[in-house]
């Protein structure tokens, strides 16, 4: 058990153009929406898709890749830990947030850019 650690792969499609963000000593942030389906046969036998939504985060070079290859639309594959954090908004209510920070990142295709040049 002692090589269990926080691990999460999805594929999934993007659900909205990244965003990316420069911060102070060159560090780079890229934030982008990722939708995943499961399909599963209800009680009365008709298919039944369950989307779930993800905000996936990529640092450095990472966010780099995801400015240059990722849209809208694109179907890709993820690797990387799951993260929570809390925050006040500005009403002064805590807001809870969870994200997937990826450390890898793979092109699969879909979506209207399926070049990776």
């Amino acid at each position: 058990m002692s090589t269990l650690r926080n691990k999460v792969q999805l594929i999934g499609n993007v659900g909205q153009d990244p965003v990316i963000t420069d911060l102070d000593k060159g560090k780079r942030v890229a934030r982008l929406t990722m939708a995943t389906n499961e399909h599963y046969k209800n009680s009365e036998g008709e298919r039944v898709t369950n989307t779930e939504w993800h905000t996936v985060i990529g640092w450095g070079k990472l966010a780099d890749i995801i400015e240059g290859f990722v849209t809208k639309g694109k179907e890709i594959a993820i690797e990387g830990k799951l993260t929570s954090r809390s925050y006040e908004d500005k009403e002064g209510n805590k807001k809870y947030v969870t994200e997937v920070v990826a450390s890898e990142i793979l092109l699969l295709g879909g979506g209207e850019n399926n070049t990776t040049e």
